[in-house]
């Protein structure tokens, strides 16, 4: 009986250990494995090393320039070695990581029979209007055409002329270092035309340090892919001025015009409204010299922020706004005028603020008010409002007047208030800065996956850094390839791959999920399931070990 008891007794010990050891083998081979695939942060590939790169990238920007000699323009020789190509090579002197170099290739020809005719006649006007416009010439090429030096097609004392198209005029010589001569010329109006480092380093400004590039470079807006402009007309005074403006004739006379030149680097969207009872925060003082009233430019800062309170016109925007404000003072403050640094009238009366927009203080003729009943009617002058308005557009899009060289005649711009290598000019500074701003985000980008792992990364936020990877590096061969409008295309794409990746929400998910919190859910899970297992396995094993150590019966 006793024997029988032991034997049941020693079968259930075995049972027991068969068991805890049963459950600790599901427990490690399976359950652990499971919990940890199951509850582990996805995290798809990224090409880190491609972006680290990135950093390093050499942008050569290649603007191709075809070079036409006319008969005389050069000695006989000379002509006799055409055509052929030069290719003039220069780094951008910028203090940024990315080391960017300009190339001018230069291709040197002939002049055909129509060039010549044309070229023949008395003004650059009438030459450059017999001259056909050439359908292959692509964005941000030149064509300069070289003329006799004793040529009437510019006049005596001027050595070249920019034209408002892609072309330009430049004077010859029978020097016998001719080409090397003109050579120069030429890179000088290039560079007038599409790449200088004033150019660049606006472009940069917010990529570059604090210093003589940048500090007074960031009056352009940044790259979008679309700007909102907005005219307010002000009349703090409607019990004194009924006023009337024809905004939407003047939009579409003068303003759209100039956007529709600018739609390849943007979408625009115009809007127009009339704000009554604006006051300006600032009240101005009163000259007893001139009986005007006035504001220093001490004062204009503090202007812009009472009033954009009362625009609401950046509030639900997706992109960049820019106001334009038409102020009409009141009548006890009649006339108001803007004074600059040296306390002398602004000729214009109006002022610009960087990336936000400008203002214009329109004074009411003070004939208007000689036995008038209140309110008296203004019209508003339009054409003088609009010349000031579009400067104020050029100058915020970084379209400033190019620094020419000496005895250079530049033309003035076509109806538009655009030329056309403005344009390309503004798509060689957007290509850059857009290059530059996807580098910094998807480096920004990297850098924080790189320290966070706990970030989910999904596969649609890699197929978006990879893509701005391609993007990247696509705008950069078609740069170096003189292909300006394929590469400001690439270019937005890199900017908008690489700004959804980097602003996509699943980034966020687990980002404030830390360690300590997840001991606090999962140790009430398993403790008490480890703790018998544990247990019972230390149990079994100093069993085993004693039975080990156990001597044997020696009979």
């Amino acid at each position: 009986m006793a024997a029988s008891a032991a034997a049941a007794t020693d079968l259930e010990v075995v049972r027991g250990k068969r068991a805890a050891l049963f459950f600790a083998t599901v427990a490690i081979v399976l359950g652990l494995p499971l919990w940890w695939k199951t509850t582990e942060t996805y995290r798809a590939p990224l090409p880190y090393s491609q972006i680290s790169g990135l950093n390093a990238l050499q942008l050569r920007l290649m603007v191709p320039v075809t070079v036409v000699f006319t008969r005389e323009s050069v000695p006989l020789d000379d002509q006799k070695k055409l055509p052929f190509t030069v290719v003039h090579e220069r780094e951008i002197p910028l203090k940024y990581k990315m080391k960017i170099k300009c190339r001018f290739q230069k291709a040197y020809r002939r002049a055909l029979d129509h060039e010549e005719v044309a070229l023949s006649l008395g003004t650059v006007q009438e030459a450059e209007a017999m001259l056909p416009e050439a359908q292959e010439q692509a964005e941000g090429s030149l064509t300069v055409y070289v003329i006799s030096e004793h040529s009437s097609l510019l006049p005596q004392d001027m050595i070249s002329y920019i034209g408002p198209k892609r072309t330009a005029v430049v004077r010859g010589t029978m020097h016998r270092e001719a080409f090397n001569i003109i050579g120069r010329r030429i890179i000088q109006v290039a560079q007038a035309m599409s790449l200088t480092e004033d150019v660049l380093a606006a472009a940069l400004a917010d990529h570059l340090p604090e210093d003589k590039w940048s500090s007074d470079k960031r009056r352009p807006l940044k790259s979008s892919l679309g700007y909102e402009i907005t005219f307010s007309l002000l009349n703090p005074d409607p019990k004194s001025h009924d006023i009337h403006w024809d905004i939407e004739g003047a939009v579409r006379r003068y303003v759209q015009p100039f956007l529709n030149a600018l739609s390849v680097a943007g979408n625009f969207s115009v809007d127009s409204q009339i704000l009554y009872y604006a006051m300006l925060g600032v009240n101005p003082r009163f000259d007893p010299a001139s009986s005007s009233y006035y504001l220093d430019m001490h004062s204009l800062p503090h202007v812009i922020n009472p009033v954009e309170s009362r625009l609401g016109s950046s509030a639900a925007s997706l992109y960049p706004v820019l106001n334009f404000l038409l102020y009409v003072p009141e009548l006890a403050h009649s006339p108001l005028y803007i004074q600059d640094k040296d306390g002398a009238p602004v000729a214009t009366n109006a002022f610009h603020s960087p990336r936000w927009g400008g203002i214009m203080v329109y004074n009411v003729d003070s004939k208007v008010y000689n036995g008038s009943e209140l309110p008296v009617r203004v019209e508003v002058n339009m054409v003088r409002v609009m010349e000031v308005f579009l400067a104020q557009l050029r100058l915020l899009f970084g379209i400033a007047q190019p620094h020419v060289p000496p005895k250079c005649l530049l033309s003035g711009p076509k109806s538009e208030g655009l030329m056309t290598w403005e344009l390309d000019r503004l798509l060689w500074a957007r290509s850059v800065e857009n290059l530059a701003t996807a580098t910094t985000t998807l480096t920004s980008l990297a850098q924080l996956l790189g320290k966070i792992s706990n970030i989910v990364i999904k596969d649609d936020v890699a197929s978006e850094v990879y893509g701005a990877v391609a993007a990247i590096q696509k705008a950069a061969e078609e740069l170096a390839s003189g292909h300006l409008a394929s590469a400001f295309v690439a270019s937005q794409e890199a900017v908008t791959s690489s700004e959804r990746a980097f602003f996509d929400p699943s980034l966020l998910h687990l980002l404030y999920f830390p360690d300590d919190q997840k001991f606090a859910i999962y140790i009430p899970l398993f403790l008490p399931m480890a703790v018998p297992i544990l247990l019972s396995l230390i149990k079994i094993f100093l069993e085993t070990r004693k039975s080990w150590k156990k001597p044997e019966k020696i009979d």
